[in-house]
């Protein structure tokens, strides 16, 4: 067995994770967690938490979002159009594959493939002999396979929507209404931790590729003419590992190591934000367990990117199995999804930017033709005439200068507006915000944790998870079930537990066994409380890493324990 089906069988047995429904045979793409992996992910979850929202000084604010979103919501955003994968069938047996990934797992690296036309895709296959990896039949045409799960809200057909498959639209819709709670201040990010759905073509990679998944993100926005980051200078001299985009382009396999400070000089992150980001990635998936000298950034080519994107790097991590994996991403949005929304619901997502000193502008205006549009649209022109106010009117002029506009499914005409020209006194203007986007899976994260964990001694399975993460921090023993021993080792648990930690009580078997126990679970402490106990209140303390033996007093037992926890471990 490699490192990846240890890993597997070890979760399965002590209870992190599985399939899905595997009782009626499972599902590719879902993932059941039990107790120990429920607790190892919410750790993760937490520790996201504090580094990525907690730790910004009052600039980011969590918040939730359903995880269905009508389909005007998607429309807008482009996945709709653009969230798409390649997928071919296999002529003989019908089984369908993503068919760059075919390719790759048949032909091998090969550069540029994620921007390739289905054409281009075709050829590949034919000139490489790809074959069904089932029954080495034929292949049929590539072509595009949208990954959005689609529903309908209640019992009507014509009210499409989608699961989401990222929390970023959430945040996108939300934010003038935050923007506004929060007094209106820029820089400012939105977070949120939930389930996303991917209709992925085959998952076949275990926790690394999965159809539902948890994402934790950050959409943060800043004005694009003040994009200066203010919590920079703690992160300048942090070293990030880079492939840039024209290190890609030359097929450069080796990393440059460049700190944040000159990434930025040089021109191979576009905007603070966006570094600031990643530095502070590089330090949380070290605490994770992953040695900086495994982790990488690469920049995606703009053939490559996302729609919405101008900028993106993938942070990867070497598993044992599966080589380079991206645990995370970062991109910078510009003022996409802003501005996309502001077009498909004539809601104005803007901000506003104040002049130093007012000065006289010419402005357009739009004074709607109240008399003409209520001919056409009767008691919906107040539907109308708030849709009109709702688009900038140099906007709407260029606009309706190509035809009629659509907005929220009412039809716009030039016949409906009169423009204006005016002179006005202007104490600022108004901007679409930009947006800087770091974005993890914690499902993955928690495979990441657990491979980087993963150790053998003497025959023996020892789990070294980082204490910040472990999903149980202190196990106590009693030696034996009497003589008082068990009651003094259960009054120790519950002391241990009040001080906030996690504990388990186990008090079946050796004590060999038991500390073994504790090992394959990434317990970093184990207490026992023996017949010394009884006699001068101390008790035996082991270390899961050295398994060396401390003697330590009950009465200091938590500042003990505490003071070992709580560092965080960056791994370099």
């Amino acid at each position: 067995m490699d490192k990846y089906d240890k890993v597997v069988e070890l979760c399965r047995r002590r209870g992190f994770f599985w399939p899905s429904s595997e009782i009626y045979g499972g599902v590719a793409g879902f993932l059941d967690f039990g107790p120990m992996g429920t607790m190892l992910k919410r750790n993760i979850e937490r520790r996201w938490r504090e580094t990525f929202i907690q730790s910004h000084h009052g600039l980011v604010y969590e918040i939730e979002t359903p995880v269905v979103m009508p389909a005007r919501v998607f429309e807008a955003s482009g996945h709709v159009e653009n969230f798409t994968d390649v997928i071919v069938e296999c002529l003989q047996c019908h089984k369908r594959f993503r068919a760059d990934h075919l390719i790759l797992e048949q032909a091998g690296e090969i550069q540029g493939i994620e921007g390739m036309s289905t054409k281009e895709l075709d050829e590949l296959i034919s000139e490489k002999g790809v074959r069904c990896s089932e029954c080495r039949g034929p292949l049929g045409k590539v072509s595009r396979f949208n990954l959005l799960f689609r529903t309908n809200i209640g019992p009507y057909s014509e009210s499409v929507a989608y699961l989401r498959p990222e929390a970023a639209q959430g945040m996108f819709v939300n934010f003038k209404s935050i923007f506004n709670a929060m007094r209106e201040r820029l820089p400012m990010g939105l977070a949120q931790i939930g389930k996303v759905a991917r209709n992925e073509i085959s998952p076949r990679q275990g926790p690394i590729r999965l159809r539902e998944f948890t994402i934790m993100e950050v959409e943060f926005f800043f004005d694009p003419k003040a994009p200066g980051c203010t919590l920079i200078d703690e992160v300048s001299d942090v070293r990030l590992r880079l492939l840039t985009e024209d290190m890609v382009k030359t097929k450069t396999e080796e990393p440059m190591e460049v700190r944040v400070a000159e990434a930025l000089k040089e021109g191979y992150i576009k905007t603070e934000w966006l570094a600031y980001f990643m530095a502070l990635s590089t330090r949380f998936i070290s605490e994770l367990g992953a040695p900086t000298a495994s982790q990488m950034f690469v920049a995606k080519l703009p053939d490559e990117r996302a729609h919405y994107s101008a900028q993106t790097f993938d942070q990867l991590v070497r598993l044992d199995r599966w080589g380079w994996v991206e645990v995370s991403g970062h991109a910078y949005r510009t003022d996409y999804d802003l501005s996309r929304h502001i077009q498909y619901s004539g809601q104005d997502l803007s901000a506003f930017r104040k002049f130093q000193t007012p000065h006289p502008v010419r402005v357009t205006v739009a004074k709607p033709k109240v008399e003409r549009i209520s001919a056409d649209y009767g008691k919906e022109t107040g539907k109308i005439l708030s849709a009109i106010k709702g688009i900038d009117p140099g906007a709407l002029k260029s606009r309706l200068s190509s035809g009629p506009v659509e907005v929220d499914g009412l039809i716009i005409r030039s016949e409906y507006v009169e423009f204006l020209e005016k002179e006005e006194t202007l104490s600022g203007e108004r901007f679409v915000p930009h947006v800087a986007e770091p974005s993890f899976g914690a499902d993955r994260l928690t495979y990441l944790a657990l491979e980087c964990a993963y150790t053998e001694r003497e025959d023996r399975v020892v789990l070294k998870l980082p204490p910040s993460i472990a999903p149980v921090q202190v196990s106590v023993f009693p030696l034996v079930n009497r003589d008082g021993i068990w009651e003094k080792a259960f009054s120790i648990h519950d002391l241990v537990r009040r001080a906030g930690m996690i504990s388990e009580f186990d008090d079946s078997g050796s004590i060999g066994r038991r500390y073994a126990r504790a090992d394959e679970i990434g317990c970093p402490f184990a207490v026992t409380v023996d017949y010394q106990t009884m006699a001068d209140d101390t008790v035996t303390v082991r270390d899961r890493d050295s398994w060396e033996q401390t003697r330590v007093p009950v009465n200091g037992l938590k500042e003990f324990l505490w003071s070992r926890l709580a560092p965080l471990r960056f791994i370099t």
